[in-house]
């Protein structure tokens, strides 16, 4: 009797059904090790979907129950830039979260770099009042530094919402701490035996080794500050040339009729900037935010 061996078989490989099982095993394997991840990426996707999706329908449509579109309609974008300054409020918003997060790596790298690396009096306490600072609700500052600017002549700009950036961010300062803790001392001792000042030590060893707790830091003030709509609407909202695209979005809204479709187009031209720089910096936010131990 004759044997038919096949190919894989006399190469002394499993055969192909052994093989495409055990494949199979294994992305089965894969997908109940990751379930749970999984389905919540699927609960944080199933909304973005839905606004992407609201954005190109009619606006009969939008009200209704439907979600795939029956005509796409890509005018709606254009409609968008023509119904409101759209260029104006990318450029305000832009303006205030760039901005503001070049004032919190002002202000919190050397407030870091003190509390992690040097040793001087009062220094626990200094911490302490920064975790306090974390834990207070920012509505209950909110009525003085109002009446402040107010007193100031400056409601109407964005400086109300930039200024605080540059003076202090108790979560930066915290987050960027929790970083410095991470590099070792020997560094830093060798730039000061070769002559470096604080300051060089600082800029020179300190902020290039700590690049991933920057652009975490950097990150997280750049998407509460895009996203930010209570500070704009109280300190911009009677001056309609210096809104945002969070306030832009109301623009919409009117008293007795909502345009969803145009509605949700807004709201994907803002969600795009944010969108695209957490694509190309969330190697660096993911690596700051392990090295930090910030979760959640």
């Amino acid at each position: 009797m004759t044997a038919v061996v096949s190919t894989s078989q006399r190469a002394g490989g499993p055969p192909v059904l052994v093989r495409r099982k055990v494949s199979w095993n294994k992305r089965l394997y894969w997908v109940a090790t990751h379930s749970i991840g999984i389905a919540m990426g699927i609960a944080f996707t199933l909304p973005v979907l839905l606004v992407l999706l609201t954005s190109f329908m009619k606006s009969d449509q939008a009200m209704t129950a439907s979600w795939w579109p029956r005509e796409w309609h890509f005018e709606n974008f254009v409609e968008v830039f023509e119904k409101a300054p759209m260029l104006t409020y990318l450029l305000n918003s832009m303006t205030y979260s760039l901005l503001a997060t070049l004032g919190i790596l002002v202000s919190a790298i050397p407030a870091a770099y003190a509390l992690a690396k040097l040793r001087w009096r009062g220094q626990t306490w200094a911490f302490m009042a920064v975790v306090a600072a974390m834990m207070l609700p920012p509505q209950v500052v909110i009525v003085p530094l109002f009446d402040m600017w107010v007193r100031m002549g400056l409601t109407g700009t964005l400086v109300p919402l930039i200024a605080p950036y540059f003076l202090f961010d108790a979560f930066s300062i915290f987050l960027l701490r929790q970083f410095f803790l991470t590099i070792p001392k020997d560094y830093l001792d060798a730039a000061r035996i070769d002559g470096c000042s604080e300051l060089q030590v600082l800029y020179r060893v300190v902020v290039p080794m700590a690049k991933p707790g920057i652009a975490a830091a950097a990150m997280f003030c750049f998407l509460y500050t895009w996203n930010d709509y209570f500070g704009p609407l109280l300190y911009t909202a009677q001056a309609r040339d210096n809104w945002t695209l969070s306030l832009a979005i109301a623009s919409f809204r009117g008293m007795h009729h909502v345009e969803w479709n145009l509605t949700m187009a807004a709201t994907v031209v803002t969600m795009l900037p944010a969108i695209v720089l957490f694509v190309f910096a969330q190697k660096s936010f993911v690596k700051g935010v392990t090295f930090t131990g910030v979760k959640g």
